[in-house]
């Protein structure tokens, strides 16, 4: 497959200071309605039937005798971060819960194990799990060789794509490098995004700037015919308030392991490697039983794949 083809579900992207907190009105809104979706989704493992693209991290072929989890005599700690919607955040109650959350909870029913969610400072997940103050980080930390240095990791159930946007009104085409020569691209300066920009679609007129919402302004007001950026980013913003309709997500998702990253798993400590293998397993078993694309629906009413 050539690297610029739209990849659905085959490659990966890091995360970023501007995924990482997505901030704004629009977002506040996008979670609390989150939280009333019913979770009666079809189950479809591609496509279902509302159009959302739900992504597939599973080989097919990995299926093997179902592995129990190692009985400890107590609750298997989870921890995670509360500020990070719609992967990880505080409920109305202040409980945690989000995709990677309702995701850990899900695990637990399949190995059928007690577990707790405890929610920490997001910088402070890592050294706690190695203090043994809990015993498996679900949140959005991006996997890296220094991090599997010193902890396991599953195999990555979320991934962040790189994605396209353009306004609605434009009838845009389908991006490619030869669609886009000639054309301007708001990207954000310095980041992968604008690096994979220019190796791959290098006659595209990259307009650069500092701050991710300053180039959502600009393709709002037709200053960028398109916006290259963090797909999770784009459909939080094209599907809340600040973008008042303006625009949408277009072409297909772009997933290079090197420009962007590993994605996410469940971590663990390297001494615990029977419950990383698990973990692993029931990460399988729901996807199989379409759990995860239940899931999938309920938090991203738009797709950033």
């Amino acid at each position: 497959m050539s690297p610029i083809a739209p990849a659905c579900n085959q490659r990966i992207t890091r995360t970023t200071s501007a995924s990482r907190r997505v901030q704004g009105a629009s977002v506040a809104l996008l979670v609390m309605a989150l939280l009333f979706v019913g979770t009666d989704a079809a189950r479809s493992q591609e496509k279902p039937a509302t159009g959302v693209t739900i992504p597939n991290f599973w080989n097919p072929r990995s299926r093997g005798e179902r592995i129990e989890a190692p009985q400890t005599g107590r609750a298997i700690r989870f921890l995670t971060d509360d500020e990070f919607p719609p992967l990880h955040f505080a409920g109305p109650d202040g409980t945690p819960t989000g995709f990677v959350v309702e995701l850990a909870r899900a695990v637990c029913e399949r190995l059928s194990i007690a577990c707790t969610v405890q929610a920490r400072r997001f910088d402070t997940l890592l050294d706690a799990l190695a203090d043994r103050q809990g015993d498996v980080v679900a949140a959005a930390i991006p996997l890296t060789p220094t991090l599997r240095s010193r902890f396991l990791a599953t195999r990555p159930y979320f991934r962040w794509p790189a994605r396209f946007a353009a306004r609605s009104d434009r009838a845009a085409p389908a991006p490619s490098a030869q669609a886009l020569a000639g054309r301007s691209v708001a990207v954000l300066a310095g980041s992968a995004h604008a690096a994979y920009l220019k190796a791959f679609f290098p006659e595209a007129q990259a307009k650069e700037f500092t701050d991710l919402s300053a180039a959502q302004g600009a393709l709002r007001r037709g200053e960028a015919e398109y916006l290259f950026a963090d797909g999770l980013s784009l459909a939080l913003w094209v599907g809340g308030i600040e973008a008042g309709g303006c625009c949408a997500l277009v072409g297909g998702s772009y997933l290079e392991n090197r420009y962007f990253g590993e994605g996410i798993g469940l971590v663990t400590r390297q001494e615990d490697a029977a419950l990383a293998r698990a973990l692993d397993d029931a990460l399988q078993r729901i996807w199989d039983d379409g759990k995860y694309a239940e899931l999938y629906l309920r938090f991203f009413p738009i797709s950033p794949f």
